[in-house]
């Protein structure tokens, strides 16, 4: 049996406190109570740039991101009653321009008036942080740009399928005789009201949207408006609507024109969609130029409403201020998000049974 062998060691260790101090990679230091830094480890030194004699010639404040040296100075007050802060999480400046972040964890020594200190360098942790952000920003700003894009395109074409509902009640089928054609037509009438319902069934399912991307370019305001009129000519006609249109003053806008057509359409159909049934429906577009933008200016004579009631609902989504059937409460939202999407605004002024005006501001 061979003899076990017997390590002599030390009864007590001896632990070089100054050697671990020394290297460590967390930032140690101690500081003063009035913000002086007593001393250092060199990993504060070599994060900073600025040399251990640098360090404690200067005040704590004189290293930290002018953004959070309120904060920082109020927890230090906090420490100097004896109330350890830990995780707290501050701004740093290098010598060299670079902020860094650090997580402290300090406690106190009233006695001798010093606070003791642990850092970690969490900046890559921010930035990660950050790029997660920017990330998830992009990826919801993506989601609501193809949300209102759906909605454009369902809300929108409810016009022109009423338009085309309409022309089939204008047509005297008594002048037809041919059985095949009366039923292509009635067919025809049939799928156009089927594509009504499941437009209307649509819009009202969806709840939230946003911009898709968009090219903006200088359109030419008549153009996008007889576009428009085209598309709901029989609705226009069938109102006995009247249309003033002046465009003399600024006859360009710098915009998108699918946005500019969606915003046509959705203030002259709803202008007469809210008329005045006593009164023929008329209609006022304008345009005005001014220093740094170009207005657009709606009027109608409809039957209005009270907007002291809608304050800052007006253009809220499936927001409706009466009681037509057609009424979905999603026109007005899309022409201010539209606009306001795009950097411009929207003004709105009513009164019951005198009309509403709407004042676009584009930016040039």
């Amino acid at each position: 049996m061979k003899d076990n062998k017997v390590l002599n060691l030390p009864s007590e260790p001896h632990f070089d406190l100054e050697h671990f101090f020394e290297l460590t990679a967390d930032i140690l230091c101690i500081a003063s109570y009035d913000g002086y830094i007593k001393k250092a480890n060199p990993a504060f030194s070599e994060l900073l740039g600025y040399s251990t004699e640098e360090i404690m010639a200067g005040h704590v404040s004189d290293f930290i991101y002018h953004e959070d040296k309120t904060i920082t100075s109020k927890l230090r007050e906090s420490i100097n009653i004896d109330k350890p802060l830990l995780n707290f999480e501050n701004r740093y400046v290098t010598k060299s321009g670079e902020i860094v972040w650090l997580s402290w964890t300090s406690v106190s020594e009233p006695s001798r008036r010093l606070i003791y200190a642990i850092a970690k360098n969490v900046t890559h942790l921010k930035n990660l942080e950050e790029e997660r952000n920017l990330l998830l920003t992009n990826l919801t700003s993506v989601n609501e740009q193809l949300k209102q894009f759906t909605y454009t395109i369902s809300h929108d074409l409810r016009s022109p399928v009423n338009n085309m509902i309409s022309l089939f009640g204008l047509l005297d089928l008594s002048k037809i005789d041919d059985p095949e054609t009366l039923e292509y037509i009635g067919m025809l009438k049939k799928s156009s009201l089927k594509l009504k319902s499941t437009l209307n069934e649509y819009v009202d399912n969806l709840s939230q949207e946003e911009k898709i991307n968009v090219k903006i370019e200088k359109v030419v305001l008549n153009n996008i408006l007889q576009i428009t009129m085209d598309s709901i000519k029989t609705l226009i006609s069938n109102s006995k609507a009247t249309l003033e249109i002046d465009f003399s003053e600024a006859e360009q806008v710098k915009f998108n024109s699918g946005y500019l057509q969606s915003i046509f359409l959705n203030l002259i159909s709803n202008s007469i969609k809210y008329s005045n049934p006593k009164i023929y429906p008329v209609i006022s577009i304008s345009s005005r130029k001014l220093k740094n933008s170009t207005q657009l200016i709606f009027s109608d004579n409809g039957i209005g409403f009270e907007m002291k009631n809608v304050k800052d609902k007006i253009f809220g989504l499936h927001q409706k201020f009466h009681n037509h059937i057609d009424s979905k409460g999603i026109g007005l939202y899309l022409v201010q998000k539209q606009i306001t999407s795009l950097g411009g605004t929207i003004k709105v002024k009513s009164q019951v049974n005198r009309g509403t005006t709407f004042t676009l501001i584009f930016k040039d």
